[in-house]
């Protein structure tokens, strides 16, 4: 199978993308990959496999690698008397802002290439988490009690502590602080707003059962991954988080009932269908009282959460047959020529 892995962008979470890619290379062997490197700066490279390292980004190697541009249909390298068209499925890989906040979707979408990964609309509900919010209070799917901080509008708390403060529009456990009391608010507040103008606050939830859940549609069909419970302390923070992006081994089924799985599956079914298809994502779940809370989604989890899978290259193949089409209005200039007819010119 053919391949283009997307990866970078201008985002606090640029180089887990990088490490996310690199993962990817390995698991995903047996492909003809090409590496797409968007730099922070939104040029695109091409990138060699056998420079699949860190070090090439973090030197500044991969500038002296063939420059790519957008045409209908691809990504084109140009040379001199040449030009060679690169119109792989793409595979979007860039964690956080471009890549999961809909610019990317966009830009693609925009020159007609096909990718795996969420549409414009989807990365809107799940990048910014009170948007998330919204969404599931439509679809009645339960979420924790919630409250938001503007940077300009600081607003007096009802929630009990201890409570969990996240920026609103970043991932991996990026700005996210744990408070036990009033007096630790403000810095807490300081450290979000360092990377998110908004900021979510949720009541933090100690001893909670937490499982992951990643799965897609294909071929008239869910198909899901094993449910993990993750392994933490008080939270999954962004050294772990960052730890997990390069697994390659399949962590271990959770112990649970095959009723509470159903009810997993079900709340993802109930995220993920008319908004998702197309694209791979993990739903965090908490699970209080036999209910079954979402915690947040992942559109694009780190390295595609492909140590849930037991099959993470035909789960992939598989999706890349089952991508949605963009209806397009077929313009004919009709109504410009029906006026110009009345005109008689």
């Amino acid at each position: 199978m053919k391949l283009s892995i997307l990866f970078g962008g201008a985002s606090f979470e640029h180089e887990i993308s990088i490490v996310s890619a690199i993962t990817l290379k390995e698991k995903l062997q047996g492909f003809d990959l090409n590496f797409i490197f968007c730099d922070s700066d939104h040029t695109f490279y091409l990138i060699d496999a056998s420079a699949m390292k860190a070090t090439t980004f973090s030197k500044g190697n991969h500038k002296k690698m063939p420059l790519l541009t957008l045409s209908n249909g691809g990504f084109v390298q140009k040379s001199m008397f040449s030009s060679v068209e690169h119109k792989n499925v793409v595979l979007n890989l860039i964690h956080g802002a471009d890549g999961e906040d809909g610019t990317i979707a966009a830009l693609l979408d925009f020159y007609n290439i096909k990718y795996i990964g969420p549409r414009t609309d989807a990365s809107v509900f799940s990048y910014d988490k009170r948007y998330t919010k919204y969404f599931c209070e439509a679809r009645g799917i339960k979420t924790l009690k919630y409250e938001t901080q503007h940077t300009n509008e600081h607003k007096n708390l009802s929630l009990e502590y201890p409570i969990i403060v996240k920026p609103a529009s970043l991932g991996s456990s990026i700005g996210v602080s744990i408070v036990k009391e009033e007096s630790e608010l403000d810095y807490a507040l300081d450290t979000a707003f360092e990377y998110d103008s908004n900021v979510l606050i949720e009541p933090f939830m100690e001893g909670v059962k937490e499982y992951n859940l990643a799965g897609f549609y294909a071929d008239g069909a869910f198909h899901f991954s094993i449910v993990e419970e993750p392994q933490k302390e008080e939270f999954l923070d962004f050294e772990k988080k960052y730890m997990d992006f390069s697994r390659v081994e399949q962590v271990l089924k959770a112990d649970i009932s095959d009723e509470l799985r159903v009810k997993l599956e079900a709340t993802f079914e109930k995220v993920y269908t008319g908004m998702f298809e197309g694209a791979l994502i993990r739903c965090d779940f908490f699970v209080i009282n036999n209910h079954v809370y979402l915690n947040e989604i992942n559109p694009i989890p780190g390295s595609m959460a492909n140590y849930l899978f037991q099959d993470f290259k035909s789960s992939i193949e598989l999706l890349s047959l089952s991508l949605p089409i963009k209806q397009k209005p077929k313009v004919t200039y009709d109504y410009i020529h029906s006026i110009s007819s009345a005109k008689g010119k």
